[in-house]
């Protein structure tokens, strides 16, 4: 299978999570001491090992072999474009939180005072 790298690099967690494999990452540990897993041949046991285009991973128990690709230009302008919308989408969020927290609370009014269990 092939996977479309659009960064620099992705850990091995962050892929054996993103294609499924893994459920979490907290189940890497568990996973990498159970299975066999090769970098480019070479047995692999670290979960932050950076991955990059070129490089393939192994899994020969599940009969998994994953090629690390470049983008096409295509590809990576859908990215670019998705990338820039979800950060817009969340600056808009975030400025709404933050227009909904001031409108709740009346300006001129104090702050009520904190209080403590017991007092």
């Amino acid at each position: 299978m092939n996977y479309i790298l659009f960064e620099e690099f992705i850990t091995l967690q962050a892929l054996l999570k993103d294609l499924g494999i893994i459920q979490s990452g907290g189940a890497i540990k568990g996973f990498l001491s159970q299975e066999l897993v090769l970098f480019n041949g070479e047995k692999e046991t670290r979960r932050g090992k950076k991955i990059r285009v070129g490089d393939t991973i192994t899994l020969p128990n599940k009969g998994i072999t994953i090629q690390i690709i470049a983008p096409s230009a295509d590809e990576l302008s859908n990215h670019q474009d998705e990338k820039a919308e979800k950060e817009r989408v969340a600056k808009l969020v975030k400025s709404m939180n933050k227009n909904l927290k001031k409108s709740k609370m009346p300006q001129n009014s104090p702050k009520p005072a904190v209080r403590f269990p017991g007092t």
